[in-house]
């Protein structure tokens, strides 16, 4: 058996199995006879999924945080595991916070920071003794949004940029114990991920100030209606699922994995075009409003206004 080969029984550990690709791949990956450990936040999340599991399956509460959460959830994994180790973590866990740059508020981007950079290296810190025992794997989600980033999601898309760095680091760092580091890259996927930080973004612009809302609206607005559109030939769930179980199982792994028509598209297009014209072709896509025509908005108007009204205060 070669270092890059997945030893049998295998055993995975999945951050954020309560919904969405994790929850997917929680069930996949049992289904194919791995003994999943299932990270979830509430005792609740990992009664649902063990309903819904088709192989061996164990919730793992964990907040990846909190350390004293962390290091709870490796004491379980290695208990039930003991000297065999662990041959796969799959750092799924994540959050999207959403909303312009200019008014964001600090906290939020440290919260997204903190949950998709910070923990995702947390989690990896607290498991790499069991899986150097176990000979094992770790897959990192990433996202497309790590490589063509999109108006409104900047946080995200620089948590996910990250994320690639720090993979590619980490990669060459563990390369003498033959523990292989791989990114998996999806487009869109349907998961309620999304809803969540549509509603959480809107609350965020519902906070702005007057004149940010005059500024950013017609903008949010445009992207909303087009995300909306986009979400509706979203991928399953599954697709992105069967892709980690590639990257855990393969002899050779990939460093990156791409999913989708429309993540391969993107990559494609921002590797043939100027960075500018690249800019051009999503504005175009999402419909924000034009430089040129700004001015000429009702919104405009309703700034210039403000803002001398403002003056005479």
């Amino acid at each position: 058996m070669t270092k890059n080969r997945m030893p049998t029984p295998r055993s995975v550990m999945v951050t954020g199995a309560s919904s969405g690709i994790g929850r997917a791949c929680a069930i996949h990956l049992g289904r194919l006879g791995f003994q999943v450990f299932a990270g979830v936040r509430k005792q609740a999340d990992g009664d649902a999924l063990k309903l819904w599991a088709t192989g061996p399956l164990v919730p793992v509460l964990i907040d990846i945080t909190e350390p004293v959460s962390l290091a709870n959830a490796v004491h379980t994994v290695e208990a039930f595991l003991g000297e065999a180790g662990l041959n796969g973590l799959v750092n799924n866990a994540g959050i999207v916070v959403a909303g312009p740059l200019e008014f964001l508020p600090m906290e939020e981007l440290r919260k997204q920071l903190e949950v998709n950079v910070i923990g995702q290296i947390a989690v990896t810190q607290a498991f790499l003794p069991l899986l150097r025992k176990g000979a094992g794997r770790v897959v990192n989600m990433g996202s497309i949004r790590g490589k063509v980033p999109l108006p409104f999601l900047g946080p995200y898309c620089a948590s996910k940029f990250a994320l690639e760095a720090l993979t590619d680091s980490l990669r060459m760092e563990l390369r003498q114990w033959g523990i292989q580091m791989v990114i998996v890259e999806p487009g869109s996927v349907a998961t309620p991920i999304w809803e969540k930080s549509r509603a959480a973004a809107e609350k965020v612009i519902a906070r702005l100030p007057q004149r940010a809302q005059h500024q950013y609206s017609p903008a949010f607005e445009a992207v909303r209606k087009a995300t909306d559109k986009m979400s509706k030939f979203a991928m399953d769930a599954d697709v992105v699922a069967k892709t980690v179980a590639r990257a855990l199982t393969a002899n050779r792994p990939k460093p990156r994995y791409l999913v989708g028509r429309d993540a391969r598209l993107e990559v494609a297009l921002a590797k043939l075009l100027p960075r500018l014209v690249n800019d051009w072709v999503i504005a175009r896509l999402l419909r924000l409003p034009r430089p040129d025509s700004f001015f000429a908005s009702e919104h405009a108007r309703r700034e210039m206004s403000y803002n001398a009204d403002s003056r005479r205060e």
